[in-house]
């Protein structure tokens, strides 16, 4: 009697136990302190296949443990907009850094990386109305011009040579960064002095608006145009464009002339859409606990979103590993994802990148201004490879080298 007493009690507090117990996203196999056992068979290195993998397995929301801590990741567009858009504010928060980096944000005291609340509204808001503000960026074309003249001065110099365009255009992009920041134009020996100073000396010297803005415009514009020189139609299409619209004598392509390049447009937006920088946003986590899709989100996972797997969803896009730039001459994309996501190169929701309008602006004028100033093509015998490889950016795994021409136009003009 009692022993069965004894027994109903503990099956009862058992079965309490079991529903009071936290339901996390399902995920891998586990085990307490060492994390997930899908380590043993897979490296950290191996992220992207991974990820792939259990999406496929587990859905749309699926928890990864490094260590003890979850890992949660969301690959889907539908729930991503339903979380960062619908529920941005708990979903807005970042989680804090390992102490051993901590030094490199100045303890979460930049845009990036620092904490939902005051202090991210007043860094965000001073960085937007000093520097990102439109009145602000258009006060900065005599410098997009300066640094414009530079690159392609240097690369008039390499014409008909075989040339890796990656640091070509890093120095040019850093170049404007630090005129933006400082309000000095230094020269290319200046500049790549800048560039050894170490990660402290970094942080100090706005290393948030510096190095981000240029890994991740430069990644782009080298993968934008790897795809021009491979695609050599979609080359020939923008040069029509060019000529229609830019103005006959002008030495560069004025920012307002890019307002009616359509095409160049559509080759900017395919090419963060192919192959965004990032194929992760920074992580976010929740400023409470919340539940979703019937799963708990504590407070101190990671949650990451899959950029590229979003951007490549045959739900959304006819054939998405082709690189069309007509899909956008025929249908805008909102890439804020205010109503919906179907691609977010930036992020969404309260944690976009405040420099998205800055960034979209320097691709187009670099890519718009480089296909009407020379022809580029594939070396010979050599065909451009998009096989990718994570650093702090996705880059490509073979930089990419080509040669380039004085084009058809410039040859025009020149006469």
């Amino acid at each position: 009697m009692a022993c069965s007493a004894l027994g109903q009690a503990f099956n009862s507090r058992s079965s309490n136990n079991k529903k009071n117990k936290k339901k996390l996203p399902p995920g891998p196999l586990s085990v307490p302190i060492l994390g997930s056992l899908l380590w043993l068979r897979r490296s950290p290195t191996d992220i992207e296949s991974v990820l792939r993998d259990l999406h496929s397995k587990y859905g749309p929301i699926f928890t990864v443990h490094v260590g003890s801590r979850p890992f949660i990741f969301i690959l889907d567009r539908s729930l991503a907009h339903k979380v960062l858009i619908e529920h941005g504010a708990v979903f807005s928060d970042r989680p804090s850094p390992p102490s051993a980096t901590r030094f490199l944000s100045m303890n979460q005291h930049n845009v990036s990386s620092s904490p939902y609340g005051p202090l991210w509204r007043l860094l965000r808001r001073n960085l937007i109305s000093e520097i990102l503000h439109p009145s602000r960026v258009k006060l900065f074309s005599h410098g997009r011009e300066w640094v414009l003249d530079l690159l392609l001065s240097k690369l008039h110099l390499q014409s008909s040579s075989v040339v890796t365009a990656m640091d070509s255009f890093r120095c040019a992009m850093f170049s404007l960064l630090v005129l933006m920041c400082f309000g000095e134009k230094l020269d290319e020996d200046a500049i790549k002095a800048i560039k050894a100073l170490t990660d402290d000396e970094l942080v100090v010297l706005c290393s948030e608006f510096l190095s981000n803005g240029t890994e991740t415009t430069v990644t782009a514009l080298e993968w934008i145009m790897a795809s021009v020189v491979k695609y050599p139609n979609v080359q020939a299409k923008m040069r029509e464009e060019i000529e229609r619209v830019a103005e006959d004598g002008s030495e560069v392509i004025k920012e307002e002339e890019l307002q009616r390049m359509v095409y160049v447009k559509a080759v900017v937006m395919e090419g963060l859409r192919r192959h965004p920088p990032a194929h992760l946003v920074l992580p976010h986590s929740v400023s409470e606990e919340i539940v979703v899709e019937g799963y708990v989100i504590p407070k101190n996972a990671s949650i990451n979103f899959g950029v590229a797997e979003m951007g490549w969803d045959e739900k959304v896009w006819e054939e998405p590993m082709e690189f069309r730039p007509e899909r956008f001459v025929e249908e805008g994309v909102d890439v804020t994802g205010s109503r919906e996501i179907k691609m977010m190169p930036f992020g969404v929701g309260r944690r976009i990148c405040p420099g998205l309008g800055l960034a979209v602006l320097h691709l187009e004028y670099f890519v718009a201004n480089l296909v009407r100033e020379f022809e580029w093509r594939e070396v010979e015998g050599e065909d451009v490879d998009l096989a990718e490889k994570p650093e702090f950016t996705v880059v490509m795994k073979h930089p990419f080298t080509c040669v380039h021409h004085s084009s058809a136009l410039d040859l025009y003009l020149q006469a």
